[in-house]
């Protein structure tokens, strides 16, 4: 499909890559731009795919790739770069024919989101002044085996059980990730809100659940993967309540793997020595 003078530029955010098309009409003119003046980023990468047929200019580039730059919000992984205009010499060199431009180019990926053992499906949508796209990160959280190994089948669980539960994001190639769990709360219908519910992790990653002497719940030492984390929990029901479902939400979010934990992003377990 053309993309038409109105959109000269379109940008989409991939898991791992950008890919940007441009209009050859890139000024809306009728001028054509030759491709052999655009790159992407501060390192002047060239397109890799030509389409005569809709005249359009195509790059492609992991996130990482062309000296694009990434910044860390308190909601966001951002990685910028640019696509350059810088038009040849016209034939004679008193005179230009058109000026160079720098077009912004942006992608967005929100550092959390709430989860259940279903993994989140990644999504996309083109901002109009910079250009910008989003896609989320692949969270999941994952019932495991005894020594997980695998994940466990749902077959049930009896009082005395401990479960199992392992969090992990899918970090592709952003930059090296920590995972934390901010929240995790149990109740008898999905959300957080019902009631009965009850705090399992709270406090931005405490889990609380282990506070009790008759308890073995804590988080699980040391993680196999910064990106990965494991907790257990002694299996319970809501008193009074003979409904034998309990659906557990938590909150996931994620940190640069080199940033030291903090009050407000941290796993603590408690010590019962």
């Amino acid at each position: 499909q053309a993309i038409s003078s109105r959109q000269p530029v379109t940008v989409q955010c991939q898991e791992a890559q950008l890919v940007v098309t441009v209009h050859r009409d890139l000024f809306g003119t009728g001028r054509l731009v030759n491709a052999a003046d655009l790159t992407l980023g501060p390192a002047a990468c060239k397109h890799s795919s030509l389409n005569p047929t809709h005249n359009t200019i195509t790059f492609t580039a992991g996130l990482h790739e062309c000296g694009s730059i990434v910044q860390i919000t308190t909601d966001s992984l951002i990685y910028r770069t640019l696509l350059n205009y810088d038009p040849s010499p016209a034939s004679n060199p008193v005179i230009i024919r058109s000026n160079p431009a720098v077009i912004p180019i942006e992608c967005h990926y929100p550092r959390r989101e709430n989860v259940s053992s279903n993994a989140i499906r990644p999504t996309w949508a083109p901002f109009s002044s910079t250009l910008s796209a989003e896609e989320r990160l692949v969270f999941s959280l994952r019932l495991m085996n005894e020594d997980w190994s695998a994940e466990r089948p749902f077959t049930g669980f009896q009082l005395g059980d401990v479960l199992n539960i392992q969090a992990e994001v899918g970090t592709e190639s952003h930059v090296p990730l920590r995972l934390f769990v901010d929240s995790c709360v149990a109740a008898l219908s999905p959300g957080t809100d019902s009631s009965p519910h009850y705090a399992i992790i709270d406090f931005n990653g405490c889990l609380v659940d282990g506070r009790s002497d008759d308890t073995s719940s804590a988080f699980i030492t040391p993680r196999p993967r910064e990106d990965v984390l494991r907790f257990r929990i002694d299996v319970f029901r809501f008193a009074g309540d003979a409904r034998n479902l309990i659906y557990i939400t938590c909150h996931l979010k994620v940190t640069p793997a080199d940033q030291a934990p903090d009050p407000l992003n941290k796993a603590c377990s408690f010590n019962k020595a």
